[in-house]
């Protein structure tokens, strides 16, 4: 009886390890085709014509770019037991114009270490996080066209909140002032900055439009809240300028500072944004930065 028993308890992790896999590759065989088939042939430069029994690519479009067997691919698609290199999976990801967290959902999907974030700041001066350092206690990010927070010094996250708890697809101003209470009651003027953020990224995805990654944020976004899709649906289009913003902070008190763009590549609509405090009061709070832990943002 007692070895019975002891059998059942050795089994019972062994047979959850397997469906647990089986599962993961079902999954990752679903997220495939669904990001197959959001990708039109003319974004990847291949002809139009021809009837397609699905949308997107088909299969033996996304293994010829992506340079693999065709039969191997569809096995991937299928949710076979196979082995995935990381070159591989680097490879569909660029084929398949996945955004960072599609890339690390892939990834992870695929039983794959997970791929490092340094290429979201490819083309970046070196020397920024030094700057950045130097502005404090001054707080201070990096963002670009998609209000993805690239980098970002100490101040900014004891002011924001902690940021480094956060998987990348969330170190977003524009998804944290729609989805976190952290940030929401920290914004004063949240309403007016999520009206102008929301007009800036339509204005900004003009010359992305088709572009997935960009797309992804706003289906998200969609998902996430009703309101982010009344503003979505008002079309309105506004350009990034320098504002005072009225903040408050449970440790810091109220804070009045200046918020300036000061580009760093253009062309990427990559800046760095700065908070300057605007009174002797707020001067004074931030000097005291350096006594507060940064608040969990969800």
């Amino acid at each position: 009886m007692l070895v019975s028993m002891t059998t059942t308890i050795d089994l019972e992790p062994e047979t959850t390890t397997l469906d647990a896999a089986e599962l993961r590759r079902h999954e990752l065989a679903s997220f495939l085709r669904s990001r197959r088939e959001r990708i039109s042939p003319d974004l990847v430069g291949l002809p139009t014509g021809g009837r397609r029994r699905t949308p997107g690519l088909r299969r033996e479009e996304v293994a010829q770019l992506a340079g693999v067997g065709v039969t191997w691919y569809t096995w991937l698609e299928q949710g076979r037991e196979i082995h995935v290199s990381d070159q591989v999976l680097e490879a569909i990801s660029r084929v398949l114009m996945l955004d960072p967290h599609e890339k690390t959902h892939l990834f992870t999907l695929a039983g794959a270490p997970l791929p490092t974030l340094e290429t979201e700041c490819q083309g970046l001066p070196e020397d920024l996080p030094q700057i950045l350092d130097k502005l404090h206690p001054y707080p201070a990010m990096v963002t670009n066209g998609r209000f993805d927070i690239l980098l970002y010094n100490h101040a900014y996250r004891a002011l924001m909140g902690d940021l480094d708890a956060l998987p990348f697809d969330q170190r977003n101003t524009l998804w944290l002032l729609f989805t976190s209470p952290t940030v929401k009651a920290t914004v004063l003027d949240r309403e007016e900055a999520v009206r102008r953020l929301v007009g800036q990224y339509r204005a900004n995805m003009a010359d992305h439009v088709g572009e997935p990654a960009w797309r992804c944020v706003v289906n998200r976004l969609h998902e996430a809240t009703p309101e982010f899709s009344r503003l979505w649906d008002n079309h309105d289009v506004v350009a990034a300028e320098n504002l005072v913003k009225h903040m408050r902070h449970p440790d810091l008190g109220l804070l009045t500072l200046r918020y300036t763009n000061l580009w760093v590549a253009q062309r990427m609509a990559v800046r760095l944004v700065t908070y300057v405090p605007v009174d002797e009061a707020t001067r004074e709070a931030l000097a005291r930065i350096d006594s507060v832990t940064p608040r969990p943002l969800y």
